[in-house]
């Protein structure tokens, strides 16, 4: 259920002064606890893994090839033992990766500088600098430029420069075939080609990929901002209910005390009109009292009112019952398809949900509401169904969205927004959808394992 701080009635200024910063500490919370960078740190390194993949199937088929087809003696040997711990330090990793729960910057840095090593060796087992396949260094700047930081990509841009600088001093020669000058001039613009089209290829392949896991990681942070943003909206609504529900109380217990009075005078009494009156009245400020003790509840400034033992049909009947009486219709269609009875906990915040979207559904739509109670696994679903105008597309795509709004249509608001944030807390969702030809239904779907007394129910 939803998590109230128990406060005294009278210290309402206070107490939500305390409910603003608990709030904003959890909003704080949830935004540095969530998974951004490291997620995406997690899919780049599984990306690099797949990369080193395909690096050592390339240079099986490429030594294979220079070897064999080429006839270029090669150190297969040395050059396997290079293969063989790109593919020991692959499966290492994806272990590795499964038991890390994080991954930092510097650890992408440290995979890009193994395999900067690894061709390094390569290239130094065949020809050094001659080797047209030195281009690949280009491949891992550029990654670094995309994965890392600013420091970290310089490191690695002096490590390769270092390499290839290396490159040009120490190696072990090709030993060429002899060929006309003519014919190694090819050869040597062919290796080049295919070095300039593989580095091509893998650059479009492996960025484009790790663009779209930044993109992903942007949109998760802007998703992040807007649920700050609504619950401090939230917040502000609740301060300033919560103060009219304080200032409201002691204008409404005056009038209640001189109703009472009223309704003991024996003038007024013996007036059997005026006396009925009087009754409605009292009725009314009775109504007016139970709302503004719900506000207080639902901001939790009087923890355990309103909530008591129940079930899901009780809750619900009782409800639908209530709904009735406060607003004098009788359009409101209950069915109830639950099936076997939960225990769960009254809440009043909850209630006050379901209210809401009875309140929109019946602005627009006086002749003809329904309520059904389903039931989706561990999920209680409510179902409130209108025949009224339905709603604008851009309120459907914007559902549950701060200033979305449709004024000057009934039925539609602020209401929905609180709506949908409450529902979300109690860990449930909240979606709508348009009738083909007329009126709409909104869904409230909710764990049952929250509802529940304890947090747990009998399946």
């Amino acid at each position: 259920m939803l998590e109230r701080s128990a406060s005294p009635p009278d210290n309402g200024r206070t107490h939500s002064a305390v409910t603003l910063q608990s709030q904003a500490d959890a909003r704080s919370e949830l935004i540095g606890t969530a998974p951004t960078d490291d997620e995406t740190n997690r899919k780049n390194m599984a990306l690099l893994i797949q990369l080193r993949w395909t690096a050592v199937v390339g240079q099986i088929v490429t030594i294979g090839g220079v070897h064999v087809w080429l006839g270029i003696p090669l150190p297969l040997t040395r050059m396997g033992a290079v293969i063989g711990a790109l593919i020991f330090l692959n499966i290492s990793s994806l272990v590795w990766v499964r038991h890390r729960a994080a991954i930092t910057n510097n650890e992408l840095l440290v995979a890009l500088m193994l395999d900067v090593a690894a061709l390094t060796a390569q290239l130094y087992l065949s020809g050094g600098a001659t080797n047209p396949f030195t281009s690949l260094f280009l491949l891992q700047v550029t990654l670094g430029a995309v994965l890392l930081d600013g420091r970290s990509t310089w490191s690695l841009v002096a490590l390769t420069c270092a390499s290839f600088v290396w490159l040009t001093v120490a190696y072990r020669p090709l030993d060429l075939p002899p060929n006309p000058l003519s014919e190694t001039y090819t050869l040597t613009v062919a290796g080049m080609l295919l070095g300039f089209v593989l580095n091509a290829v893998l650059l479009v392949v492996f960025v484009t990929r790790i663009n779209r896991n930044l993109r992903e990681r942007d949109a998760h942070l802007a998703a992040l901002r807007q649920h700050a943003a609504e619950q401090d909206h939230i917040v502000r609504m609740g301060l300033l209910a919560s103060g009219a529900a304080h200032e409201l109380g002691t204008p409404l217990a005056s009038l209640s005390v001189i109703l009472g009075d009223w309704r003991r005078m024996p003038d007024l009494a013996a007036d059997q009109e005026l006396a009925e009156d009087l009754e409605e009245m009292e009725t009314s400020l009775q109504r007016c009292k139970s709302i503004v003790t719900g506000i207080l509840v639902s901001a939790g400034e009087a923890r355990g009112e309103g909530s008591s033992p129940t079930t899901v049909a009780a809750f619900v009947t009782a409800l639908v019952e209530e709904w009735r009486d406060a607003r004098s219709a009788r359009t409101l269609y209950f069915v109830n398809t639950f099936g076997e009875d939960v225990a769960i906990v009254s809440d009043v915040a909850l209630k006050q949900v379901i209210f809401n979207v009875l309140d929109n559904a019946y602005e627009v739509s006086r002749d003809w509401v329904e309520l059904v109670a389903g039931r989706e696994g561990d999920h209680l679903v409510l179902s409130i169904s209108d025949r009224g105008p339905g709603f604008a597309p851009e309120m459907l795509a914007q559902l549950g969205k701060p200033y979305q709004s449709s004024k000057g249509r009934a039925g539609g608001g602020l209401g929905l927004f609180l709506v949908v944030n409450v529902v979300r807390k109690l860990g449930g969702s909240v979606t709508a959808e348009n009738h083909r030809k007329r009126g709409a239904t909104v869904r409230l779907t909710l764990p049952l394992a929250t509802l529940a007394i304890g947090g747990s129910f009998d399946a």
